[in-house]
């Protein structure tokens, strides 16, 4: 029961952030972004399982061609005439080699067949866990201008400083969500590869982890700076 990611509770949690998001900062472009997450999650649910599940037609296609591979050079050898004796060794050596290039030749269009489904699935995966990173970068872009150093009254502003009009408690609560929302995208990305055993995707997910561990680092620092200065 808690061996492996639930998807509808991953996409719950989603929902009841967005929710809490809309509730704390309505109109926000946090709020915008925490409704593409919403949809991205939404999307993910179906996308995994889609990439979790045989797809039976194409494997029956694949089945068939290498069937139809094997049979052609099981008759291409019935046929052959091979020499009792070979005149020289170098055309001995000339027949091996033509023989040894023809089997790896079917060798790998047998290989390119029968890993078509799982590179099909891993081009699937890998678009989906780009559109993660993507967002994992638009939320840190969101809290870039959130510095805890001003709202604590600590550091001068310029003419071209951004507004920033959030309280202590709000700008707390704002980067705390910045912080979940990256941590549910290291979940939905995690959702790709649960059942689809990929090395190449599995290292996209480890990688989209690695980013959104680190980005959430840099907000609670800022989390700490400001829990400090409350007092």
């Amino acid at each position: 029961m808690y061996r492996s990611l639930n998807p509808d509770h991953i996409v719950q949690t989603v929902t009841q952030l967005r929710e809490r998001i809309q509730e704390q900062f309505p109109g926000s472009g946090l709020g915008k972004v925490s409704d593409e997450l919403q949809s991205i999650g939404n999307e993910a649910v179906a996308r995994a399982d889609w990439i979790a599940k045989p797809l039976l037609p194409l494997r029956i296609a694949i089945g068939f061609l290498v069937a139809l591979i094997a049979a052609i050079l099981f008759l291409a050898i019935a046929h052959m005439n091979v020499p009792v004796k070979w005149e020289s060794f170098s055309d001995f050596v000339q027949a091996i080699e033509a023989g040894i290039n023809d089997l790896v030749f079917v060798g790998l269009a047998i290989f390119f067949l029968v890993t078509f489904e799982a590179r099909i699935k891993r081009r699937r995966a890998l678009k989906a866990i780009h559109e993660l990173r993507s967002l994992a970068h638009i939320i840190d872009m969101h809290q870039l201008t959130k510095d805890p150093d001003v709202v604590l009254n600590l550091g001068p502003t310029t003419k071209t400083s951004p507004k920033r009009t959030m309280t202590k408690s709000e700008l707390s609560r704002y980067l705390d969500n910045c912080s979940e929302m990256l941590s549910l995208i290291g979940k939905i990305a995690a959702l790709y590869v649960q059942r689809f055993d990929d090395p190449v995707a599995l290292s996209a997910v480890d990688e989209i982890e690695g980013l959104t561990t680190s980005l959430s680092r840099k907000m609670w620092q800022k989390i700490m700076i400001v829990n400090q200065g409350k007092g």
